[in-house]
């Protein structure tokens, strides 16, 4: 059926639908990656979005058990250039259309991509709408869609309850991690069971006295969807958690709001920072590390004080912070994702650095550190 993906600005691409026989808009981004679009379409920060692909060809390979990052598919709707309706992977359980049909989410092929992907990288993110009928009608919809902005998309992905990660470190003394779920992926709570940690998860609304009780030694700041500068009470939240003086590693959203929590500010960036190779100066090292980015906000070069937290990582691509540490506190963070799923895995390290940090803690003596009990300070 021929289908369409607009813009709000006017600008009309036509092709055929396929996915479900819906119509839906989002914020429309640009992903340059050329695998892994399974994990991207099941990664909670895509939540309100429309995803476009870049790469020429998309389900190749199919669906594959295990490799979604959460329960179900996050963005709105999905723009691709060719779509491969046969797979070829013995392991694939179905194809990219049963998934989408099923998640009753839209998509539109035979899209002009690199047409598209100017667009945004010219005039910006905008809002979109994908959907077969009248283009001129689509555009008046998407114009009509609510800013990503304004909504509270963290509390639209985040789980109900607290719980213990099924998978469980095979070391005979796990660190106990405390995760807030700003929109997890399963690849991240994967690393740090295989960094030694006993995981256990919760809601993005869960108080800083909540998170350190349970023996916690460290708590972790999740990915996520939305603006951090209209999330004032998980800010709150990390500012408890430094108080109380325990390890603290936030990745993607997780290092803007431990970056807002230090006095710093964020900016929405022009089109967002969406592919598998973002080059990132480690500044400790020297080294260049390609990274995994999915972010429409950024700390921007100049705002943390140096007094207060030490830039560790810069984009080599626009200058922005793309990692931090607190001066005096175990606290750090990165703008990118080194859990590497999808995407290299030049930064996996940074989850040993993590369990490293507690593990150290352990080792000082009583009285110099929280230790492995509820925090007092967190009230």
């Amino acid at each position: 059926m021929r289908g369409h993906i607009v813009l709000e600005d006017g600008r009309i691409f036509t092709g055929r639908l396929l996915g479900a026989p819906l119509a839906a808009g989002g914020e429309v981004v640009f992903h340059t990656g050329m695998t892994g679009y399974q994990e991207i379409l099941t990664d909670p920060s895509y939540a309100g979005q429309v995803v476009v692909f870049t790469a020429a060809h998309l389900g190749n390979y199919g669906v594959h058990a295990g490799d979604s990052e959460s329960a179900r598919v996050h963005p709105r709707a999905v723009v691709v250039r060719d779509f491969c309706r046969r797979n070829y992977h013995r392991g694939s359980e179905h194809n990219l259309d049963h998934l989408l049909r099923r998640a009753g989410v839209p998509a539109v092929s035979d899209i002009d991509t690199r047409a598209l992907t100017v667009a945004i990288r010219d005039g910006g993110t905008c809002r979109g709408f994908v959907g077969a009928g009248d283009p001129r009608e689509l555009v008046e919809r998407a114009r009509a869609l609510p800013s990503i902005d304004s909504i509270d998309w963290v509390a639209r992905v985040t789980r109900g309850a607290a719980g213990t990660y099924e998978r469980q470190p095979e070391v005979a003394d796990p660190c106990e991690v405390a995760v807030l779920d700003c929109g997890v992926k399963k690849s991240i709570l994967d690393c740090l069971v295989d960094n030694g940690c006993r995981v256990r998860v919760f809601p993005a609304h869960t108080p800083a006295a909540e998170l350190l009780q349970g023996g916690t030694e460290g708590v972790f700041l999740s990915n996520g969807p939305g603006d951090p500068a209209s999330l004032p009470h998980l800010v709150r939240t990390v500012e408890g958690l430094l108080a109380a003086g325990v390890p603290v590693f936030g990745i993607c959203l997780g290092h803007q709001l431990l970056a807002r929590a230090l006095g710093a500010t964020t900016v929405k960036l022009p089109f967002g920072h969406h592919g598998a190779n973002h080059p990132v100066h480690n500044l400790a090292t020297g080294r260049v590390e390609i990274t995994s980015q999915n972010h429409n906000y950024a700390v921007p070069d100049g705002s943390l004080d140096p007094a207060v937290a030490h830039v560790t990582h810069v984009s080599l691509n626009d200058r922005s912070i793309e990692g931090l540490r607190a001066v005096g506190r175990d606290a750090f963070s990165v703008q990118f994702h080194p859990e590497a799923a999808p995407g290299p895995s030049d930064s996996l390290h940074l989850f040993a650095t993590f369990s490293g940090m507690m593990r150290a803690r352990r080792a000082q003596p009583a009285g110099t550190a929280p230790g492995r009990k509820s925090h007092a300070a967190a009230n």
